[in-house]
């Protein structure tokens, strides 16, 4: 589908909207819009890092998983023991 029609077929939709729920769509339309527009200078300094981890060995990669996992169980665990039991 190009543009143009995908364009229509969001009109089109847009028309069937209840009149009561067009604020909701225009707020929903324009903090998508604006979400790409402005690329905050933290954006653009977390996507300095993307795919830096597609180069890591197999082994490396293996053993990052393992830690991962490791840390979330290790900090899951802890998380139990400080709940309450209502029971």
């Amino acid at each position: 589908m190009n543009i143009s029609d995908l364009k229509t077929k969001v009109l089109e939709e847009i028309q069937l909207v209840p009149d009561d729920q067009l604020v909701d769509l225009y707020n929903l339309v324009h903090s998508f819009r604006l979400q790409f527009n402005s690329s905050s200078p933290q954006a653009r300094d977390l996507m300095q890092f993307a795919g830096c981890w597609s180069d890591l060995s197999t082994e490396t990669y293996a053993k990052l998983l393992d830690d991962l996992a490791q840390r979330r169980q290790q900090a899951f665990s802890q998380r139990q023991n400080r709940e309450a039991n209502f029971d």
